[in-house]
């Protein structure tokens, strides 16, 4: 008897010590896994308020050729009117409630149909702005009459893009936006791809060696662009050789006819459909259907180019616009 209760007290015994043993090891593996966790978790803290300071969303004062407006950190609510600025912000991820020109959108920035219609492209909802009580307003050019009431409603940045500075208000542009929103980071890479663009086309245009003529149809008319004018992106930055060096510069253009591009007779002609994009009964390659403009170099040469209308006509200097331009030149050359 006595051997049998030492028999089972031994093996309670040794149950208890597995046991025990079993829960020292849970115990020990448990530690171990929350301290991994608590160290993971504190290397994300850190790598979190390393990006935090270095994308760090600023107050940040602008000076426009309408003024000088200040723009508070992270504004919540944002009318957008130059699509420049909205194509920057949608490209660096930024995210506010928006009141555009729901309207007078791009393609690319069809998403944004669904926001607060803001009014027409030239003709802003004053009433409606001021209901959607916005915390910063971005217009340009389109817009310009309407600064002074804009500006009553809230700050009010007039979104500088001159042809003689493109790429420096471009970048300028990017880079202000950036800092607004704290996505500096993100900017600058995006900045560095379009500036390895730039490279590639101004290398392609100079190995080329093909002049061109921009030209814009509306409804029927013609006008020329060249180095200096609203289009000049072709000229002055990809360093593409124009046709005519001598157009005149002028926000509409040179008014132009059969016989100018004949006598051009440029190697590529690069066409923008302004009918495409507000409307008309004359498409551009109905209006090139023409016996002088077939007989030019370009004509022959399958060198007539028609852009992407509403990137060049509408999108103004945006990330993704931008981008398009310059890969839309050398792609034609």
């Amino acid at each position: 008897m006595r051997k049998i209760i030492s028999t089972v007290l031994c093996a309670t015994l040794a149950v208890s010590m597995l046991a025990g043993c079993g829960n020292i090891a849970k115990s020990t593996t448990e530690a171990v896994a929350t301290e991994t966790t608590e160290a993971v978790s504190s290397a994300t803290e850190k790598a979190n308020d390393a990006t935090s300071v270095e994308d760090k969303a600023e107050d940040v004062t602008i000076t426009h050729s309408k003024g000088e407006t200040t723009v508070k950190a992270n504004p919540q609510k944002v009318v957008v009117f130059d699509l420049g600025i909205l194509d920057i912000m949608d490209a660096l991820g930024v995210k506010a409630e928006l009141a555009v020109p729901t309207e007078s959108l791009t393609s690319y920035l069809s998403e944004y149909e669904s926001a607060t219609n803001a009014g027409g492209i030239k003709q802003p909802d004053v009433e409606g702005i001021y209901n959607f009580k916005p915390d910063v307003i971005f217009i340009s050019g389109r817009q310009s009459d309407y600064y002074d009431e804009l500006n009553k409603i809230a700050p009010t940045v007039y979104v500088d893009q001159n042809s003689e500075t493109y790429m420096e208000d471009f970048e300028n542009n990017v880079r202000t936006i950036a800092k607004i929103f704290g996505k500096q980071s993100l900017a600058e890479e995006k900045l560095a791809e379009i500036e390895q663009l730039v490279a590639e086309g101004q290398k392609k245009a100079a190995e080329s060696k093909e002049n061109a003529l921009v030209i814009l149809t509306n409804d029927g008319s013609m006008s020329a662009y060249g180095k200096g004018s609203r289009f000049g992106i072709v000229h002055d930055v990809l360093g593409v050789t124009p046709a005519d060096d001598t157009i005149e510069v002028s926000t509409h253009g040179q008014e132009a006819s059969y016989e100018y591009i004949s006598k051009v007779n440029p190697d590529v002609l690069f066409v923008i459909d302004r009918t495409a994009v507000v409307g008309g009964d004359t498409k551009a390659s109905d209006t090139l259907n023409n016996d002088l403009v077939k007989s030019t170099k370009a004509g022959k040469n399958n060198k007539i180019i028609y852009l992407d209308a509403e990137t060049w006509y509408l999108g103004g200097a945006g990330l993704t616009s931008v981008k398009t331009m310059i890969e839309e030149i050398v792609n034609g050359l």
